[in-house]
């Protein structure tokens, strides 16, 4: 299992990435294959970069100074751009990088060399729920137990979404905490009136992304209908002291190429799984987007920002 949120916005993916790894079957397709994805998702990681480390810090501060946290599970990692943040966030553990696609395990090991911490960073090629629920007979099935365990736009691609929370509970830990980045608002980028095409265009493609979220939701093996009610989730999974907070990356108009680059991967993205859900005038809108050398286009128009919301939420499993 991998990361993501939907086909065009991977704030997850500001981990990593999501659930198949098949390759995309044509237009409007729900498969992904995340390791074709692997400079996106990496990109996405770069760019969330300053929320993610904020995010391991303010994980660290929930757990308490006088919480020993020796093993970290970071569970549909990706390229391991947050493996690394919860590593320089909590010296003293070991933090494993948790996917279903073997190449941006490859990533995620590379990067914790690059930065001095392959020592305490491991990589486990895992698919869930599968792998926690058998493997070595005690919690945690084959993945062991943790005292942190943190899931980025994961959970939402396994069928029983509470099923797989009760499950990470489980590998926690007494006095554990189950961290997850779900839910949340969609990002912005662009102005309601860009000068091509009908305004209200990227409200329109919320809207599209809502459908194939469904779509992808509804053909998802053991698919189990829920109200996405995170806190009452976790706390159903058995977690106590739950609560959430969000972290804003907010990057003003003119952007940087990181960020440009950053956009025109998820508008193109979004036009490859959905462009037959497109009409005619917004699909002619997102290819001049697309255009790297018309001004109007996501590299070269002045109005483009980068707004996204993470929002995490985190229970804490009870210490006897």
């Amino acid at each position: 299992m991998s990361t993501h949120s939907n086909p065009a916005q991977s704030h997850g993916h500001e981990n990593g990435h999501g659930h198949g790894h098949g390759h995309d079957h044509g237009s409007d397709s729900t498969e992904i294959d995340w390791e074709a994805m692997a400079d996106t998702l990496e990109n996405n990681g770069e760019l969330h970069l300053p929320v993610l480390r904020l995010t391991a810090a303010r994980l660290a501060e929930l757990l308490g100074p006088d919480k020993e946290v020796r093993r970290i599970l970071d569970i549909g990692s990706g390229p391991g751009v947050m493996t690394c943040a919860l590593a320089e966030a909590f010296p003293d553990a070991e933090v494993v990088a948790v996917d279903g696609a073997p190449a941006l395990l490859d990533r995620a090991l590379a990067r914790a060399e690059r930065l001095g911490l392959g020592n305490r960073v491991a990589i486990r090629h895992a698919e869930l729920p599968g792998d926690l629920e058998g493997g070595e007979g005690h919690a945690g099935g084959g993945l062991g137990e943790a005292d942190l365990i943190w899931s980025s736009k994961a959970v939402h691609h396994i069928g029983d979404q509470q099923g797989v929370l009760d499950a990470l509970t489980g590998a926690l830990r007494p006095g554990g905490m189950l961290a997850v980045a779900e839910g949340g608002l969609p990002m912005r980028c662009l102005p309601r009136d860009i000068g091509i095409g009908t305004p209200g265009f990227q409200a329109r493609l919320d809207a599209l992304q809502e459908y194939w979220f469904e779509r992808m939701r509804s053909e998802l093996p053991g698919s189990t209908s829920t109200v996405e009610d995170w806190p009452a989730m976790l706390a159903e999974a058995g977690l106590t002291d739950v609560g959430s907070f969000t972290y804003l990356l907010d990057l003003p108009a003119p952007l940087g190429g990181t960020a440009r680059t950053f956009l025109r991967n998820q508008l193109t993205r979004l036009r490859d799984v959905m462009s037959e859900s497109l009409d005619a005038d917004d699909r002619k809108t997102l290819d001049v987007l697309l255009d790297d050398t018309a001004p109007e286009g996501i590299l070269r128009r002045p109005d483009a920002f980068v707004l996204s919301a993470t929002t995490v939420f985190a229970g804490a499993r009870r210490a006897s």
